[in-house]
Formats: structure tokens, sequence, C-alpha cells
């Protein structure tokens, strides 16, 4: 039986009167790339924020690891294991990548790993190592975002969640960018990406599920929704 690391079941969140997701439920199996895909408000983000203990559900459970951690506060969720890289990458643009990258690292769960997790993001990111005191503000988009994978690695997760990643990049560093998530996915991160670069997501994606307006619309094997006619017409533009 295939071990789901993550189980959202049924979860129903609204911003005051307005319902952004309608009884989603997404599986993540242990060890893979699931991508969650769809157009500008289908409720992709609010997805990972529910999950990241950010905003809280009306109805429906967030399982990791077997355990309920619906409701939680989201130092909570980061110390159970669970990262999110935000959309617009939110560092401390007026701190240097060093304290950046150290303050990612402060959860009672990653604290004695500090050092070792530090020389493991120089090792993944070499730039970092040397641009460490250069100030986080001062940073291409690209270095940014590489940036603020690394800080959300500093925290030990079992699993990464990705909001829009290659947002804003340009098409040399998109690619950089999916290569690294693979890379990531290789040494064994368990990867949740949002994204809408829809065929290069479902591309490396062993699942996929495609949300449209709060509600899961499609699910099934990256290769299966690249093939879905449906798809091509409406994010592929074939």
């Amino acid at each position: 039986m295939e071990s789901h690391l993550l189980e959202i079941k049924d979860l129903r969140v609204s911003y005051g009167s307005v319902h952004a997701l309608w009884g989603v439920s997404v599986h993540v199996p242990e060890g893979s790339i699931v991508a969650l895909v769809g157009a500008n408000g289908a409720g992709k983000s609010t997805l990972l924020k529910t999950i990241a203990g950010i905003n809280r559900p009306q109805q429906g459970s967030v399982l990791f690891s077997g355990k309920n951690i619906t409701g939680l506060a989201p130092e909570a969720v980061v110390n159970a294991g669970i990262a999110l890289v935000p959309e617009g990458r939110k560092l401390f643009t007026r701190l240097t990548v060093k304290e950046n990258l150290e303050l990612g690292g402060y959860t009672p769960r990653a604290r004695p790993f500090m050092q070792k997790s530090l020389e493991q993001a120089y090792e993944l990111f070499p730039m970092l190592q040397t641009r460490s005191k250069q100030i986080a503000g001062s940073l291409s988009g690209g270095e940014q975002q590489m940036l603020a994978i690394a800080r959300s690695m500093m925290s030990k997760p079992t699993i990464l969640m990705l909001d829009e990643p290659s947002l804003g990049l340009s098409p040399l560093v998109v690619k950089m960018m999916f290569e690294l998530v693979e890379e990531l996915n290789r040494k064994g991160m368990t990867i949740l990406l949002v994204e809408q670069n829809v065929f290069e997501s479902l591309e490396i994606a062993d699942r996929g599920y495609v949300l449209q307006t709060g509600r899961t619309i499609q699910e099934g094997t990256g290769r299966e929704l690249l093939g879905s006619a449906a798809i091509q017409k409406a994010f592929l533009g074939l």
C-alpha cells in the first residue's frame, strides 16, 4: 500500500463570506513530487497556507505522518517537519544571506543541526556561501528564490511546499528552478509544488491535481494529466 506522508481530506476554507476551497482532498506520497496546478484564484496558495497553519479550515483535516495537525499554529507545523517557501519569497531583505539562513534554523527541531544545515545549504547553493555577508535584498530574483528555498531547508523539513517558485524569473532561471526541485527530490525530499507553469510542473510530477475555483476538477499522474485533452486546451494552448 502506498504510504501517504501528507493527507488533505475534504478541506473547506473561507475568507469571510468568500469560499476559497470547497472540499479539497489531496494525497502526497512519501518521496514524491505532487503538483497543484490551475489558474489564478483557483485556491492553490490557500491550500498551502492552510496546511502551513496560516489559514484555519471550516471543515476537513490535515494529516501528516498519520497525525492530525489541523489547526496547529504555523510554528508548530514547521517544527513537525513541514516547510513552506511562500509566493514572493518573503525574505528578510535587510539582513544578510547568512542571517536569513540562520533564522530558518531556529526551530527546536532544527537548532541542534544549525551548523550542519548551513554547510548543506552552501553545498546545494555554492553562490549563497560566496555571498553569505551580502544583504539579501540586493540579490537577483533567482538568487533570492534559492535563498528562500535554502532558508526553508534549514528547518530540517520532511516535506517542502513551494508556492510559485518560478514566478517572475527569466526562462533560463525557471529551467534551473525545476531542475533544482528534481534534485531535492532525488535527495529524498517530498515536495508539494504549486505552479502556474503547468507543463513544466506536470512533466516532473509523480502526481498532479488540477484546481479550479476552489475545487479539484482532475487528478492523476503527471503524464496522465499532460495527455488530457482538457488540460491541453485549458492550460497548454493545444
